[in-house]
């Protein structure tokens, strides 16, 4: 807080710079803090390049699971029981790569019955999974 002595009429215009050492002072400790753990290094082990590169890998032809309206299931066009799609789907993801499971689900299949087929290929671990002509309204 600044004083004026009896003479000035006026208060005096000088900045008060306490606050602004305060915060330096804080920031000076933050650094000295935080400067010992930036300088710490961690150890990562790099891949190095090869001269024979890895063979490609051709990925596995996609696999067709089509929903009808009445529950009914097509593997690849052809007809399946409900009690044979886990076995299956199992068989599917313990290949190497795995390939593609596409579900087409007409138009007013139950939602019931496409959660099902989603939840049974999560349980046994297949992870490529897409949709082909799914209703806007699904």
């Amino acid at each position: 807080m600044a004083f004026t002595s009896g003479n000035s009429a006026g208060p005096m215009a000088d900045i008060n710079v306490t606050p602004l050492v305060d915060v330096m002072l804080v920031l000076l400790i933050i650094f000295m803090i935080t400067a010992p753990i930036m300088a710490h290094r961690i150890q990562i082990d790099l891949p190095q390049k090869s001269l024979q590169p890895p063979d490609p890998i051709e990925p596995p032809p996609p696999v067709s699971l089509s929903i009808k309206q009445t529950g009914d299931l097509y593997w690849n066009d052809q007809p399946m029981i409900k009690q044979a799609l886990e076995p299956q789907l199992r068989i599917e993801a313990s290949k190497e790569p795995q390939p593609e499971i596409r579900i087409d689900a007409e138009q007013h299949t139950a939602y019931e019955t496409v959660a099902e087929v989603l939840a049974t290929a999560k349980n046994v671990g297949i992870t490529k999974l897409a949709f082909e002509n799914m209703p806007s309204g699904f």
